[in-house]
């Protein structure tokens, strides 16, 4: 198969397009015929050589990805031949192998792909959905709440403007350059500003009428996360789950971080995880939630990496072998 692998941690050039041998499912997995591999933000960060929330970096030679979706080619023992050609999608955990042809995982770890829902798009669910659906679950959202999100424009800022605005929510997309701001206006931002402009917390209060923020949705941190918690009204909500600015931004009292970890304590349940995935999914089976995706063949990961960390995306960035 070919697969993209990275045998020394740096820039994005390290990603290479080779032709490797095929994995092989252990007892209780399945190997996936991929159609379609996630991008993640921490995808970048590994390959630089940085640990993230992993112990250590991972070991190289290493095929990176964690998320993938496509057919079911192959069983290890154990699994139930009914799975044997079903539409799959699963997250691979911290165990890598998503850029590649052929991708073997656990079947527990595996969600049938509702029958609306192309490969790119269960991808884009499978992990940027969960995350949403474990930051959403933090906020009672409703005809009353006015919610500001930066980054509307990315994989999980679209799909929080989608979620706010369906349940009746006034959603203030925070975007960085027209582009993003015309996508954060059609996916419900209403209304949507431009970053770049100093003076748009001040076109956003006169839009509002004086009506205060409630929930402010940061994964950005820096300005712009201070500009936005200055709009929050007595009450209000700053709920932290990254910093894509390399500046994290909190006001002790006020704000509440929200990472992985607290999300699934959040969820609850034998398997919270799982959970999420499978809220995610059935969001977007339903027509609430449309991923934006941003698809690039496989061979050309290093593009994809280069234009994610440069913020010249939109959406979930997605390999397609």
């Amino acid at each position: 198969m070919h697969a993209i692998r990275l045998h020394t941690f740096g820039p994005a050039e390290n990603l290479t397009y080779e032709s490797v041998d095929d994995p092989s499912p252990g007892p209780g997995q399945i190997r996936i015929a991929v159609a379609a591999a996630g991008v993640h933000l921490l995808d970048t960060v590994l390959r630089a050589g940085e640990r993230g929330p992993l112990p250590e970096p991972p070991p190289l030679p290493t095929i990176p990805g964690r998320e993938v979706a496509g057919v079911v080619e192959s069983l290890g023992e154990g699994v139930a031949g009914l799975w044997l050609g079903k539409r799959v999608v699963a997250h691979l955990g911290f165990a890598p192998g998503g850029y590649a042809e052929l991708a073997v995982v656990d079947v527990d770890r595996v969600h049938e792909i509702p029958g609306n829902l192309d490969f790119a798009q269960a991808v884009a669910m499978i992990g940027t959905g969960r995350t949403a659906m474990g930051i959403v679950q933090f906020s009672e959202l409703g005809a009353g709440s006015v919610v500001v999100v930066p980054a509307p424009a990315g994989g999980l800022g679209t799909l929080l403007v989608q979620y706010a605005a369906h349940a009746g929510a006034t959603v203030i997309g925070v975007a960085g350059g027209p582009e993003k701001v015309a996508m954060a206006q059609a996916n419900g931002a209403d209304p949507a500003v431009d970053h770049t402009d100093p003076e748009w917390p001040e076109k956003v209060r006169a839009r509002l009428g004086g009506r205060p923020a409630t929930v402010v949705f940061d994964g950005v941190g820096g300005p712009v996360a201070r500009a936005a918690v200055g709009l929050l009204g007595p009450g209000g909500q700053h709920l932290v789950f990254g910093w894509s600015s390399g500046e994290p931004y909190a006001v002790e009292g006020l704000s509440e971080q929200v990472l992985g970890p607290v999300m699934t304590r959040k969820a609850g349940g034998p398997n919270p995880v799982r959970t999420l995935e499978s809220r995610a999914l059935a969001e977007a089976a339903e027509g609430r939630l449309v991923p934006a995706v941003r698809r690039f063949p496989l061979a050309e990961a290093a593009d994809a990496h280069r234009a994610l960390e440069t913020r010249r995306t939109t959406g979930k960035v997605v390999l397609e072998p």
